[in-house]
């Protein structure tokens, strides 16, 4: 059966991908593409609950967030994209970013990095703060990280859609064969039947740690100790980042790295990189925990 550019769908035991086509509309010469609007409505999403929750903090000012919101932009865009070069690129290819520094600038052509875009916006918050010191630092990270997951879930989607950062080979009734490259650049062959990862992400990353967080933020007890949210978020998503990755195609093929190296076994690229951000995380909560609550004396 033949759709879309000529994609052409085998017929399946397996449940069949969707047919979705990556571009939405073009308009002239310009493609707009599921995977464009996918950050666009994540951000847009995620800085409209920001403001809808800021009337349960006691330092951070709507123009303050308004400010922000400016700095996340540039750290999502700027640190998953370095983020991708590093983490993923120099593995496969090193010497392309030395020779061509454009390469840098290729998202279309390598994307972008969650681990990197997390450091792009922490880094972000931190400069910010610094021209806001009278907010609270760990009331704006918890205000971010209730609203995260939302773009989470709209990125995964978009990879679903696209196509890529399909999962590993499986037999599993809700397996699905994805398109791939063919000839001159032809989406008309397919893999074998694959787990739908994507999907497994946005459901985990996305759905269960939207509703985690946010049960944790209505709590006072822990909405008070500023920070935990926080914590819940990088152990939550470092920990369903790394299940999810023993079913995931490693990306760009990279597997292995210092695990490896010190004989720890043999894990990919993301599960190194979620790794510490399981541990950092743990420790915040521990940490903060123990912190006296906002709007109380400490004996």
């Amino acid at each position: 059966m033949e759709f879309m550019s000529g994609w052409v769908l085998p017929l399946l035991a397996e449940i069949p991908f969707p047919q979705i086509d990556p571009v939405l509309v073009s308009i002239g010469p310009i493609p707009i593409r599921w995977y464009s609007l996918s950050y666009i409505a994540g951000l847009i999403l995620g800085y409209v609950w920001v403001r809808a929750n800021l009337k349960h903090t006691r330092t951070v000012e709507m123009r303050a967030m308004d400010d922000l919101f400016l700095w996340i932009i540039i750290g999502v865009v700027f640190g998953g994209r370095i983020g991708s070069v590093l983490f993923y690129g120099f593995q496969q290819d090193s010497q392309r970013y030395f020779s061509d520094p454009m390469a840098w600038l290729a998202v279309w052509d390598g994307g972008m990095s969650f681990h990197g875009g997390f450091l792009g916006v922490l880094l972000a918050v931190v400069i910010w703060s610094r021209f806001n010191p009278k907010t609270r630092f760990w009331e704006v990270t918890d205000l971010l990280a209730i609203s995260a997951p939302i773009g989470l879930f709209f990125g995964r989607i978009a990879n679903f859609i696209n196509g890529e950062l399909y999962g590993r080979p499986t037999d599993v009734p809700w397996a699905m064969r994805f398109p791939t490259f063919g000839p001159n650049g032809v989406k008309d062959q397919w893999t074998e039947p694959r787990h739908p990862s994507q999907l497994y992400e946005s459901f985990l990353e996305g759905l269960v740690l939207l509703i985690v967080l946010n049960v944790m933020w209505r709590n006072p007890a822990i909405r008070d100790r500023a920070g935990i949210v926080t914590g819940g978020f990088m152990a939550g998503y470092g920990f369903f980042r790394f299940l999810v990755e023993f079913v995931r195609k490693p990306d760009n093929g990279i597997e292995a790295g210092f695990f490896k190296f010190a004989g720890l076994g043999t894990f990919t690229t993301g599960q190194e990189l979620s790794f510490p951000m399981i541990i950092a995380g743990v420790a915040l909560m521990l940490w903060r925990r123990n912190q006296t609550p906002a709007g109380t004396l400490a004996p």
